[in-house]
């Protein structure tokens, strides 16, 4: 028989792993939300002792919205959709079956699955529901007009506040799915991650096979299974940081480098990109032979010599449209690692992504180095290697 602190414990949820950052971003933005929704609905809606202008289930929301953004519960569809589509169900029940509590049951397990319907599933829409019927007589003499006016603009505002502040404390809102796995070279093979370990039919069999409810969205749950991986790879090999791999001997170039000059010195080191410093040795982009290229219209096979040399040939004016220098066609804001990253975060990167070089900086956001897929290659071999001789 179990004891009663095992039985206790059962009816407990999971410890949770967020930081006191993270819930006091939370915190902090429940109150801005309905703080702001309050004030704007009490301005804008009318002035009367009996009139509501914020609906109660806007709490429940704020927890969505600021706790779980990136749960598909939260979306804006989902909250203004939820929200209103439930309060129409239950004036809908009040007014043609009446306001007993079977009658709130049933409405709140219509708007459920209304909602499932129409794709807006958003827990707070059934205490709507259940505020329209066991209102009392202010609200069933609203009727349709209570859904209508105060929780879809109470919705509205929720929203827009939920999404300024999201954005602006770091959190991606909304929270759109993003597209499959794309073969950056436009081919039909799936990226080289999704070759070996767990595919995207996988999981979908598996939610499939679940078959509940989930707050947290695919696309979440995938990068969540395959930083697992990666982590459960990194104990079992170890960890290989960036600064023991990279090249750091690296050529490099500067905003005001000439173009003829940068291409001269990728074709002496045979390189394929060159990393863009500053004067304080802090990387401000990157330049591939691909940018040459797609720069100087080189899409016609019998004429890339010519194109080519007219495109890094000085134009000997100071006014042209013309590129002239490395800062005009490179990358701005690359992607960079820092000494300590470990090489299996490289992965997706330069197998899924496309890059082919990333730059390393150092404590102070200075360039260290570069590690390019052959690094990669190479590290991940030698770490085999051990494991298979150990």
């Amino acid at each position: 028989m179990k004891s009663l602190s095992t039985l206790w414990a059962a009816f407990l949820p999971a410890a949770s792993h967020t930081s006191f950052r993270e819930r006091a971003r939370a915190c902090s933005g429940a109150i801005l939300a309905l703080l702001v929704t309050g004030l704007l609905s009490r301005y804008l809606l009318p002035h009367e002792p009996s009139h509501i202008f914020l609906v109660g289930p806007m709490g429940a929301s704020a927890v969505l919205l600021f706790c779980l953004p990136a749960s598909p519960l939260a979306q804006p569809w989902s909250v203004v959709g939820g929200n209103v589509l439930s309060g129409l169900v239950g004036a809908a029940c009040v007014r043609w079956l009446g306001d007993s509590v079977p009658i709130a049951a049933l409405a709140v397990a219509l708007a459920i699955g209304a909602m499932f319907v129409l794709r807006c599933l958003h827990p707070p829409g059934g205490a709507v529901a259940l505020t329209v019927v066991m209102g009392g007589p202010a609200l069933h003499a609203a009727g349709f007009e209570f859904p209508l006016v105060p929780v879809l603009l109470n919705s509205l505002l929720m929203v827009a506040v939920a999404v300024a502040y999201n954005n602006l404390t770091g959190r991606r809102y909304p929270h759109l799915q993003q597209p499959p796995h794309v073969n950056p070279h436009a081919t039909q093979d799936p990226v080289p991650t999704l070759r070996l370990g767990f595919k995207p039919e996988d999981l979908d069999a598996v939610l499939k096979q679940y078959n509940q409810v989930l707050d947290v969205s695919r696309d979440d749950l995938e990068e969540i299974f395959l930083k697992t991986e990666m982590r459960a790879y990194q104990r079992r090999f170890g960890v290989i940081a960036c600064g023991d791999i990279m090249s750091k001997d690296v050529a490099t170039a500067e905003f005001g480098t000439p173009l003829d000059e940068a291409w001269s010195a990728m074709r002496a080191h045979k390189v394929a990109a060159l990393p863009v410093l500053n004067r304080a040795r802090r990387v401000i982009g990157m330049v591939t032979q691909g940018d040459f290229l797609s720069h100087s219209g080189l899409d016609d096979y019998h004429t890339v010599r010519q194109k080519l040399r007219r495109f890094l040939r000085r134009s000997g004016v100071t006014h042209t449209e013309k590129a002239e220098v490395v800062g005009q066609i490179m990358i701005s804001k690359p992607v960079f690692a820092t000494l300590a990253t470990p090489i299996i975060d490289l992965v997706p990167l330069m197998a899924d992504a496309g890059y082919h070089h990333i730059p390393v900086v150092d404590e102070e956001q200075r360039f260290a180095g570069i590690v390019t897929q052959s690094d990669l290659v190479a590290a991940l071999y030698e770490s085999r290697l051990v494991e298979t001789a150990s």
